[in-house]
């Protein structure tokens, strides 16, 4: 098994892109009640601060702070997509090294992780999950995108739901 280089900061913040196996399905938002529920659950036995989370038809991004003493967000993810994917029926295709895992074909195995490094790092990565839905064409403002904390910081008064106004989207986006 790979010996994946990962930094563990106890009480770190970090951001977060979690894909689906298959990046043409919807499951997502489809079932983005059972991923909320996932998601509570798995946070309500290990908690931490949800800066922000989007959650897009194929992919998710979220930016968490961990606890003072607690480094272990692989466990979280685990948990969630453990929980969204019991919740799921067993429709989708499964390859024959899953099926001797006895994993379902729901999520890419892995996830991509960065560590937060300083407050500006910290904008970008905020910024970034409140813009994704733009940036894939799926809204004209962010506002529109019901599956996102961009919701919850307006009402809290952090930012204005005028955001980043009305964009058309031109030019080349990849993901980070």
């Amino acid at each position: 098994m790979p010996n994946y280089r990962r930094a563990f900061v106890p009480g770190g913040c970090w951001f977060f892109t979690v894909n689906l196996l298959d990046r043409r399905q919807t499951l997502l938002v489809d079932h983005i009640v059972a991923l909320r529920e996932a998601t509570a659950k798995t946070l309500q036995s290990r908690p931490c601060i949800v800066d922000a989370f989007v959650v897009l038809p194929d992919h998710l991004h979220a930016l968490w702070t961990l606890p003072p003493d607690d480094y272990d967000f692989s466990t979280r993810w685990r948990l969630i997509k453990s929980h969204f994917s019991k919740a799921l029926p067993k429709r989708e295709r499964i390859s024959d090294i899953r099926v001797a895992r006895k994993e379902r074909g729901i999520w890419q195995r892995r996830f991509w992780e960065h560590l937060i490094r300083d407050e500006a790092d910290y904008a970008r990565h905020l910024e970034y999950c409140y813009i994704n839905p733009l940036k894939h064409g799926l809204v004209a403002r962010v506002r529109d995108w019901p599956h996102s904390s961009f919701h919850r910081d307006v009402r809290a008064g952090i930012v204005p739901a005028d955001w980043a106004g009305e964009a058309e989207q031109t030019g080349e986006f990849g993901e980070w």
